[in-house]
This record gives C-alpha cells, sequence and structure tokens, in this order.
C-alpha cells in the first residue's frame, strides 16, 4: 500500500446502501451494508471521502446492471485469520448463477467436518458480495443465514441467476 489512507463511499443499489472502504492504491478493505451501524468499518480508522468514484464503486454498478463476472477480478484485500481467508478465497470461485453448500466449502479448503467454522467465516466477511458468501447455502437447499438478511441473499442469487 503506498499509504495508510482509507477512502469511504457509499453506493444506492438495488438491495440498499453499501458502505465501500478502499485503500490508497483502489483495494477494496471493507463493503457492508451502509445502513448498519453495528459493524465497525475499521477500529479507529480516520477515513477520507473518496475523490471520485472508485473502481469497486464501477465494479458493483456493472454487476447491479447484469455485468456478473465484473466483480471476480476486482481487487479485495479483507483482514482475517489465515482460515477466513482460505475460505474466501474459495467463495469467490464460485461462479455467479452457482451455490456451494458450507459442507462443500470445508471440504474444498481441507477442513471436511468444519462447516460451522465455515459458516463463521461467512458470518466474518468483511467484502460482502464481492466475496460472495450469499452463493452459500445449506445441504439441504435452503437458504440459510446472510448478514444483510434472507431477502437480499434470495435477491441476489435471483439476479445472478441461482435456481430459487
Amino acid at each position: 500500500m503506498s499509504e495508510h489512507r482509507l477512502f469511504l463511499e457509499y453506493a444506492s443499489t438495488p438491495v440498499g446502501v453499501l458502505r465501500l472502504v478502499t485503500d490508497a492504491d483502489g483495494v477494496l478493505r471493507r463493503l457492508d451494508w451502509g445502513e448498519d451501524d453495528r459493524r465497525q468499518v475499521a477500529s479507529r480508522a480516520k477515513f477520507a471521502p473518496h475523490p471520485g468514484v472508485s473502481e469497486a464503486h464501477r465494479a458493483l454498478r456493472a454487476y447491479f446492471d447484469g455485468d456478473l463476472a465484473v466483480l471476480a477480478e476486482l481487487a479485495a484485500q479483507p483482514e482475517g485469520t489465515e482460515f477466513q481467508r482460505r475460505v474466501w478465497t474459495t467463495l469467490r470461485e464460485i461462479p455467479a448463477g452457482a451455490t456451494a453448500s458450507y459442507s462443500e466449502i470445508a471440504s474444498q479448503v481441507g477442513r471436511k467436518q468444519a462447516a460451522r467454522a465455515v459458516g463463521m467465516a461467512n458470518n466474518r466477511n468483511p467484502v460482502a458480495i464481492v466475496i460472495p458468501c450469499h452463493r452459500v447455502i445449506g445441504a439441504n437447499g435452503a437458504l440459510v443465514g446472510y448478514g444483510g438478511g434472507l431477502d437480499r441473499k434470495l435477491w441476489l442469487l435471483r439476479h445472478e441467476g441461482a435456481l430459487f
């Protein structure tokens, strides 16, 4: 990172207002629900308003306009444990329009019995939508758990063409 400055911007989307935090290099650090004051963007960080429209903001606009592949290439560097980062990397490999179960993700990260831990990693996902935890469903195909609410999860899956 060229400097430690973080930029904050908000994006209005069909699923609500999103709060984006990018660093000076344009790398997405956080993306969460803008109206959710319970989540801290980063502890005691100082933010500057973004001087224009970030690449992350443009990519989100394109995604909601129908370019479902655009988020796969967006640079994101969330903070988390080694296990969380492995889960999040695996989630980014799930293509738009597809889903995977918690147990399938656990197997892919080499911890076959860790479906609950995968669920907790999803819960801690600091880059919603870009790291597509909304594509993770229950083993029986049920929509379960989503920090943004099941109505948003359903909307995102329908937008991507998943069969629900």
